[in-house]
């Protein structure tokens, strides 16, 4: 078994102290490519997530006015700020952003509609915010 399996941690340190003492045919490429692809995995994952519960709570905003609470507005807060500077630190993933509010879209109606009580026939087919709106401080559907 390998370093790489037994202690991811130390792992690592070896090898950033290989990188930095200029020793790369030491490197362990195969296992550094994989880590790279799982750090992006990993972004898109997370924006994934952070576009599902902005979406789901921008629904709950506008669907069920009478509801509205200023939890719910600091979780909308809170994603539009996560999803910033998610691009701010990794600008290459704003080509994703249309792709990932496609693909979160049925799972933030999923999440509306258990947190509301409300069918999921009541929501729109498709997103009916745009990314302006998304990542916008000042829209708040339904005001």
């Amino acid at each position: 078994m390998s370093i790489y399996e037994t202690d991811h941690s130390a792992w690592a340190l070896k090898q950033v102290a290989l990188l930095r003492s200029g020793h790369t045919s030491a490197l362990d490429f195969e296992h550094i490519a994989e880590e790279l692809e799982d750090i992006m995995g990993n972004n898109r994952r997370e924006m994934h997530r952070r576009f599902r519960v902005l979406i789901g709570h921008l629904l709950k905003w506008q669907f069920q006015p009478g509801h509205r609470s200023t939890s719910w507005r600091s979780t909308i807060r809170n994603q539009r700020n996560d999803i910033e500077d998610m691009i701010a630190e990794s600008p290459s993933l704003k080509r994703l952003v249309s792709e990932k509010i496609a693909s979160a879209y049925p799972k933030a109606v999923a999440l509306a509609s258990d947190e509301t009580g409300l069918p999921k026939t009541v929501f729109p087919s498709v997103c009916p915010y745009t990314e302006l709106e998304l990542l916008n401080d000042e829209f708040w559907p339904g005001d």
